[in-house]
Formats: C-alpha cells, sequence, structure tokens
C-alpha cells in the first residue's frame, strides 16, 4: 500500500496501516477490515462477559471533551487527559480483572476451538462474542485467547482505539502462559508490537515464528512489514521474494507491489495488485486489494482510477475507513470540494484519526468561510489528544507527532519527535518527517540531505517531492527548487490543499526571481 506515512494506519495502513502499516496490517489482522462494535477483554476466568462499549457518539464527544481541555490544561497534563479518554472510548468497558490461574486445570491440547481461519471468515463482531463465550466455558485453551488478542489488535486499528492495545497484550500474555512459545500467540505479539510502531520486536517475534514454522503466512508477512518500516529495504525485498515462493497470497502479493513501489517501480506494484484484486473472493480482500490500488493511482494523481477503486472497495465494505478517507482526498483533489470536505467531515464525525483529523483541518483552511480558522483548530486539538491516547496505552506515537505538529502545532516539539524516531529507523517516512521537522525550525541546511534521502529509492510521493524543493529553495538552490516543485505538482497537483498551494507560489517566486 501507499500510505501518505509509513505506519498509518494507523492508518491504516495501516489500516493500515499503521501505522499502520507499510502493506496494511499482518496476516490474520489484514483479514478483518470491518469496524467492530463492542467485545472488551474478560474479566476473568469465569467471566468472560462484558458491556457493550460506548457508541460512536459517546466516543466521539469523549474525544472532544478532552481535546477542548487540552486546549486549556498544559501539555504536560495530556496523558492523564488521556487515561480519562481511553475510558470513555470504551464506555467504561475496560476491565481487566485478574485472569487467575487456580493450577487445576490441564492445558487444553487443541490449538484453538476457534481458530483464525474462522475469525477472519466471518463477522468479527459475532467471533469475538463467540470467543468469549468459549472462553468462559474453557478459560485454558491458549489457542482461543490468542485469537482473542489478534482481535483486540484489529479493533485498535480499525476504530483508532489505542485502549484495545493493553487488552490484546493481555489476552497474548494468557495464552502464552497456558503454553509457552505458541505460534499463534507469538503472531500475536508480533502484531502487537508493529501495531504499536516496536518494529524490532515485531521482526523477532516473526523471526521466531518462522525458525520452527518457515511456512507460516502471518509471520512471512509480519517480517517483510517490519523491514520495510525499519528502512531496510533491501532486505524487505528479499523477504518478499521468499514470501512469494512459500506461501504466495493477498496478504503477501500486497507486500510485494508495496516493496516495489517504495523503489519506484509502480508498473510491477500495479501488475501484481490488479492479479491480487482479480483472485480476491472475499469482501475484505476485495475491499484490501481494490484500496491499496485506490491509493497507488492517488500518488501518481490519476484522481478517476482511483476513485473507482476506492469506490470498488467500499461496495465490498462500506465501512473501510481508508477507502472513506481515500474517497473523500481524492474528492476535494478532483475538484469536487464540496463532496471532498462532507465526506470527510462524516468520516470524522464517526472516527476522529490522526490523518483524516489534519486533512479536514487542512480542507477548512483552504475554503477559508467563516469560522473555518476556529474549526481547522478544533481538529488539530484532537489531534493533540489521540496521540497522549496513543501514548498512554504504549504506541510511539513520535512520526504522529512530527507529522502534524510541523505544519500544525508545536514546531519544536515536532522536531524532537522527528529526531526520535529517525533514532530508531531510518524510512524514507522519517527522513521526510525529519527533514520537514528542520525546515520548519529554521534549520534547512540540516535538513536537506534528509529531503533527498526521503526521494532517494524513487518513491512517487508529492508531498516528499514538494518538501525537498521548498528546502532546496531555502538554501539557495533555486534551479533545483523549480524543478522538485513542478515535479511535485505534475505528479499529483492536489496532494494537499495547503502544500500545493505553496508549492504554486513558490514557483510563481522562483520565477519572478530569475
Amino acid at each position: 500500500m501507499a500510505p501518505r506515512t509509513n505506519d498509518t494506519e494507523s492508518s491504516a495502513e495501516s489500516a493500515g496501516t499503521g501505522s499502520g502499516s507499510s502493506a496494511g496490517s499482518c496476516g490474520l489482522v489484514a483479514q478483518f477490515p470491518a469496524p467492530l462494535k463492542g467485545g472488551a477483554e474478560p474479566e476473568a476466568e469465569t467471566d468472560v462477559g462484558s458491556p457493550e462499549g460506548a457508541s460512536a457518539d459517546e466516543r466521539v464527544a469523549a474525544v472532544r471533551r478532552v481535546a477542548a481541555a487540552g486546549r486549556r490544561w498544559h501539555l504536560g497534563r495530556m496523558t492523564g487527559l488521556a487515561a480519562l479518554l481511553a475510558v470513555a472510548l470504551t464506555g467504561g468497558s475496560i476491565a481487566y480483572g485478574a485472569i487467575r490461574d487456580s493450577g487445576t486445570t490441564t492445558v487444553s491440547a487443541a490449538p484453538s476451538a476457534m481458530s483464525p481461519a474462522q475469525l477472519s471468515s466471518g463477522n468479527i463482531d459475532a467471533s469475538i462474542l463467540a470467543l468469549q463465550a468459549h472462553l468462559k466455558a474453557q478459560p485454558r485453551d491458549f489457542g482461543s485467547w490468542a485469537s482473542l488478542g489478534l482481535a483486540y489488535v484489529e479493533q485498535a486499528r480499525t476504530k483508532g482505539d489505542p485502549s484495545r492495545y493493553p487488552q490484546a497484550e493481555k489476552a497474548l500474555k494468557r495464552s502464552l502462559g497456558l503454553k509457552s512459545g505458541n505460534e499463534q500467540a507469538v503472531t500475536g505479539q508480533a502484531a502487537l508490537a508493529a501495531a504499536r510502531h516496536d518494529f524490532k520486536d515485531a521482526l523477532k517475534y516473526a523471526d521466531q515464528v518462522l525458525k520452527e514454522n518457515p511456512y507460516s503466512q502471518n509471520a512471512l508477512s509480519s517480517r517483510i512489514d517490519a523491514l520495510v518500516e525499519l528502512g531496510r529495504y533491501a532486505d524487505a525485498s528479499k523477504a518478499a521474494d521468499t514470501a512469494d515462493s512459500r506461501r504466495p497470497g493477498i496478504p503477501v502479493f500486497t507486500r510485494y507491489a508495496y516493496v516495489h513501489e517504495l523503489r519506484g517501480d509502480v508498473k510491477t506494484a500495479r501488475r501484481v495488485l490488479e492479479q491480487a484484486l482479480g483472485t480476491a473472493s472475499t469482501p475484505g480482500d476485495v475491499s484490501y486489494v481494490a484500496f491499496q490500488l485506490g491509493q497507488l493511482a492517488w500518488n501518481q494523481g490519476d484522481y478517476k482510477t482511483a476513485l473507482t477503486y476506492y469506490a470498488r472497495a467500499l461496495a465490498a465494505d462500506d465501512n473501510y475507513l481508508p477507502a472513506l478517507e481515500g474517497r473523500a482526498r481524492a474528492e476535494y483533489a478532483s475538484g469536487d470540494k464540496a463532496a471532498g470536505l462532507r465526506s470527510m467531515q462524516q468520516l470524522v464525525a464517526r472516527y476522529p484519526l490522526p490523518q483524516p483529523l489534519v486533512e479536514l483541518g487542512e480542507m477548512y483552511e483552504d475554503r477559508g468561510a467563516e469560522g473555518d480558522k476556529a474549526q481547522a483548530r478544533d481538529q488539530y486539538a484532537l489531534v493533540d489528544a489521540w496521540i497522549a491516547l496513543a501514548r498512554a496505552n504504549g504506541v510511539n506515537a513520535d512520526l504522529d507527532t512530527a507529522l502534524a505538529a510541523a505544519d500544525h502545532g508545536d514546531k519544536a516539539a515536532a522536531l524532537r519527535a522527528a529526531r526520535a524516531e529517525w533514532a530508531r529507523r531510518h524510512t524514507v517516512h522519517t527522513a521526510d518527517a525529519l527533514a520537514w521537522a528542520l525546515h520548519v525550525n529554521g534549520k534547512d541546511e540540516e535538513a536537506l540531505p534528509y529531503a533527498r534521502q526521503a526521494t532517494a529509492t524513487g518513491y512517487r510521493n508529492a508531498s516528499f517531492i514538494y518538501h525537498r524543493g521548498m528546502i532546496e529553495r531555502a538554501t539557495g538552490h533555486a534551479k533545483d527548487a523549480v524543478n522538485s516543485l513542478k515535479a511535485a505538482l505534475k505528479l499529483n497537483p492536489g496532494f494537499s490543499p495547503p502544500g500545493a498551494g505553496e508549492a504554486r507560489k513558490a514557483l510563481e517566486d522562483l520565477e519572478a526571481a530569475k
């Protein structure tokens, strides 16, 4: 997939993914695209039932209350606010309990009464409820605890609710406590680590699974994702080839395509994704692959094709968040600004996630009607609230912080976050984030090498090229700046409402100065 950041999913997808992330969520998780409803963690061995979580309206209201408080309170108190938000997001249904073990029951001999394949083939809400009922009766079934942990990871991803991650961690630890090193739980640990942006651990867990089962599709996919997110692109390419030879299928195909896209090989990426879409049979797979194709088209500025693929993704799953976001962005960029703004408003009203919030804020700023500046500030404040919540639940949110704060927040905080992220991993996305954070802090000479590194692989991303052009202009490389800014606008003229406008203005100034 081709997200604006390498995690996203977070958002995305990442779905992803996020973070995602680079190619959507890993393995089993990639097959859970629809938002979940309810499903809190079992409180104890003998009590796996729990009340439904808060409604979507209640969750959004909670985020908005915390954001409003965040504007009044000092940033240092946002962690406490995030804890309150975590409770509000789940309607008070997070009650971990003791998950005690009396030591009198034999560990389940079967790997799971509810396998990952069963979970991914049906309605996830019903599957979670079934798992909870099963675990109430069979609390020592290590496989079902692992499946539940994976489901919580996906719930966090699709609903933008990081408070699910501690639940996932507890379920996975319970599984490992019942059977040390079991494949399902270690696979879940890889997915959880990736979701929290701890890609070194994600790689470690994936390798641990592959040592025992070299043909695990989930682990093969997780390994590619981790290598991509660590910036080890040559290793990721080899891992994709290995995965394709061992377990070809949609999870591997989409990652294979993304590795090629990162190298600028859009033709191969499109061909592989089209083949994957041709083999997709479940709604989840169709929506997932169609969205990837939409993103690929978006990155090339082909809005008509992007909208066609987003529509196909939503026809398969009308709640698929990445496609909803992609559609809104493409509508706006293609000239139907009213439709794009309305679509993004509807998305954010249901799922106040960082990237859509920033995009909606930028749409408000671009429209410039009465009250739009205040509306934009509200969206950026919500991003701060979400980031605080993510950090409170073990997610490394430095890249999210750097990207949002550089343009719409505390520039010094953006630079601190970007440097911290670069210290952990050297990807094109972290290079771009660090370059831009340095630029907005007036450190252009230091920024230029990072901006060039962000575009060195051939990855065709108009935002990256625009950032490079603005930094080249600031460092006196006028000719290079003209070429970069023209290239960004040619590739994707609507890549960002404020960014595209700034690029055009900078070009006019550069041409006038000749």
